[in-house]
């Protein structure tokens, strides 16, 4: 997801309840940690980038990621409202931006790949409990008897088919000092997006990177 961060963010669809995508899957595949960091809680103000080509999906992540390291004491700003165009950055630029939004750290979060996962369910068929003609007479014969059974075959319990697709959408987190621009916490991970909506994709990968960040103590 460029629209899938867009989809991670961003990252579509809306029936949680079909196909057993109720459960939405973000997952951690690898996470790293400055040593030297580890516990000391020094991620206190930081500006929020979400490295997607979805100017929607960037301005929704960037948001939702705020609110919730502001709602567990950090200082987060959004960094379109000091790089409000979308693309590549030049260097300066972002210096400039960090400086301007008086910040310490920025976490970068950009995706790496997506794959797409097809999935199916074969159907099954039942057929009518008595015979052809369910015992009225003739079968599949002409006449009544072929009527009859022709009718209440459509009765029998048919499951069709079932094709469902995934996107494995695979995105890198990263913390950066501002001072030297040295990394000081990183994760990969993968959402898989199924049926699930943008702004649920969204939720759940904000608090698996903030609950992470937390448990390493860096915020």
């Amino acid at each position: 997801m460029s629209k899938c961060l867009g989809m991670l963010i961003l990252l579509v669809g809306t029936s949680l309840w079909m196909a057993g995508c109720a459960t939405i899957a973000t997952t951690v595949d690898a996470q790293w940690v400055d040593p030297a960091a580890v516990g000391k809680h020094t991620v206190r103000n930081v500006m929020v980038m979400s490295a997607v080509q979805d100017s929607t999906s960037r301005r929704l992540f960037e948001d939702r990621m705020v609110a919730v390291l502001s709602a567990s004491g950090v200082r987060a700003v959004q960094s379109y409202k000091f790089i409000p165009e979308d693309g590549p950055v030049a260097e300066d630029t972002l210096r400039a931006a960090v400086a301007k939004a008086g910040v310490a750290h920025a976490m970068v979060t950009r995706i790496t790949s997506v794959s797409t996962q097809v999935n199916v369910s074969p159907g099954m068929v039942m057929g009518p409990a008595w015979g052809p003609g369910w015992g009225w007479g003739g079968g599949w014969g002409y006449g009544w008897g072929g009527f009859a059974g022709y009718h209440n075959a459509m009765w029998a319990t048919t499951t069709p088919p079932m094709v469902t697709t995934t996107q494995n959408v695979r995105s890198d987190t990263r913390v950066f000092d501002a001072a030297d621009a040295a990394v000081l916490w990183s994760a990969t991970t993968t959402t898989a997006t199924g049926y699930t909506a943008v702004p649920q994709l969204i939720d759940q990968f904000v608090q698996l990177i903030v609950g992470a960040l937390k448990l390493d103590g860096i915020i």
